[in-house]
């Protein structure tokens, strides 16, 4: 009788990973995957970068990983800019956690309003400014855009940087 019950729990262990895969609340950001090259301007000046989104933990989570660099400009010199994010189901939604080489930590809520479109918002508060990161895919294209909202001012959005990216083919 024993054995019969660790058989049991054992096919119930091996099912449950056999059903495990993509969780269905990520598929609307399955546009994302893959490597894109992008340039674009900002307050941190014109420069180009690379954004690869790929399918880690056995399709469980999308991780992202960045980087841009600006040349030097107006007397200020060449800087590089790189930052992770991992995008996972969660209860009550998609979330997502950011981090960059400057020290940088954003909690976003995500939401796919289109096909094609994805929009990353942190939580506001009254002391700390809000981002919100938007992807929008427009014929072939990944547009990209970081929108900052002063503290106090949930809503108050302004660009801070925007970008355009297109994808690498799998051939190169």
């Amino acid at each position: 009788m024993r054995s019969l019950s660790i058989a049991g729990v054992v096919v119930l262990v091996l099912a449950d990973v056999t059903l495990a895969g993509p969780p269905p609340e990520l598929e609307p950001l399955s546009f994302l995957i893959g490597e894109w090259q992008a340039s674009g301007a900002g307050q941190p000046g014109v420069g180009t970068g690379t954004a690869v989104f790929s399918r880690q933990l056995q399709e469980r989570v999308i991780l992202r990983t960045s980087f841009a660099e600006y040349p030097p400009a107006a007397g200020t010199p060449a800087s590089r800019h790189d930052d992770l994010m991992v995008v996972y189901a969660a209860p009550g939604g998609i979330k997502a956690d950011y981090y960059d080489n400057e020290g940088h930590v954003i909690r976003y809520r995500v939401r796919s309003p289109a096909a094609g479109q994805a929009v990353f918002v942190s939580e506001a508060s009254a002391d700390e400014p809000r981002f919100r990161l938007t992807y929008r895919l427009e014929a072939g294209m990944l547009r990209g855009e970081f929108a900052v909202a002063p503290p106090g001012v949930p809503e108050a959005f302004r660009p801070y940087l925007t970008w355009d990216s297109t994808k690498k083919s799998l051939g190169k």
